[in-house]
């Protein structure tokens, strides 16, 4: 049997970005943009928020749902910003949390850092599923390259040349934290669907 999954997000660029990382990986499985309320991320962690946001969608719509929550955890800053990466300046607007990183890490020489992604799969009898996955690299000195979106400007992966925002959609969606823990999730979903 095929079906839908609701892609629990209100971000267009995020339900464009996911149907190209999964691309055939869900075996004909069509997946719908979501416009239902959205619920308080009040979790610890990124698996809660994710399966908060699925929880919701599935609640909303009576189908199965996919939902991530993500953020970019920096060592030197002792993991933040962490799940509150999108809301870490208090605006939610990316260029702001960009300059508050890069102030918090004015003068620090070690800026290791992770992309981190939960991605979660709940359906309507309530079974839930979790996938996480994480994308290795530095945080810039500044800005850097105008592609992609949140810290992709100031994040310079191991695995690429120059940073998030300097890669190509495809080259991105090949390496990433999101790619990774989607395409991780994506034969649960196609057990869920016999596919």
């Amino acid at each position: 049997m095929t079906g839908t999954v609701v892609l629990a997000t209100h971000n267009q660029g995020k339900v464009v970005e996911l149907r190209e990382i999964l691309g055939d990986a869900l075996g004909g499985v069509t997946l719908e943009g979501y416009d239902g309320p959205e619920p308080v991320e009040d979790g610890d962690t990124y698996a809660a928020n994710a399966l908060i946001k699925a929880r919701a969608a599935v609640e909303h719509t009576g189908l199965p749902a996919l939902a991530d929550d993500s953020g970019i955890a920096v060592d030197a800053l002792g993991g933040a910003p962490g799940i509150h990466s999108a809301r870490y300046a208090g605006t939610r607007v990316d260029a702001d949390n960009i300059a508050l990183l890069l102030r918090n890490l004015d003068g620090v020489v070690e800026r290791t850092a992770a992309f981190v992604c939960a991605a979660a799969f709940v359906t309507p009898d309530g079974t839930e599923h979790v996938f996480e996955a994480v994308w290795n690299g530095e945080v810039t000195t500044e800005p850097i390259g105008d592609g992609g979106h949140g810290y992709d400007p100031v994040f310079r992966p191991d695995d690429a040349e120059g940073t998030s925002a300097q890669l190509t959609r495809a080259e991105k969606n090949a390496l990433s934290h999101r790619s990774k823990a989607f395409r991780g999730i994506a034969p649960i979903v196609r057990e869920y669907f016999g596919v």
